[in-house]
């Protein structure tokens, strides 16, 4: 099952201070045709500034959508590996960026 509640808001700071709370989930991002990664976070809005400030231009996808869903610490691992074999994201792993 894709991402509960799934809506795409823009990846920039304003959007994701706006829209991301600093609590427990899953997220993804994406640009207009491909999801590019889906992490697992216990500060959604700390992790998705991080990966903002951080991103590699470099990499072949520079990504221009979040979307993030609510779940408990104990269920984000196991939900981020569904997602990751569900929407099969162009990146997998952590760029060397803590979660």
């Amino acid at each position: 099952m894709p991402f509960e509640n799934h809506g795409a808001r823009a990846f920039t700071e304003t959007s994701i201070r706006k829209n991301a709370p600093a609590a427990s989930g899953v997220y993804g991002l994406s640009d207009a045709r491909n999801w590019i990664y889906v992490g697992e976070s216990a500060d959604l809005q700390g992790s998705l500034l991080g990966r903002l400030r951080d991103w590699d231009p470099a990499l072949d996808r520079t990504p221009t959508g979040f979307t993030y869903e609510l779940c408990l610490p104990a269920n984000r691992i196991a939900r981020q590996n569904r997602l990751v074999r569900e929407l099969d994201p162009v990146h997998k792993g952590s760029f060397g960026l803590g979660e």
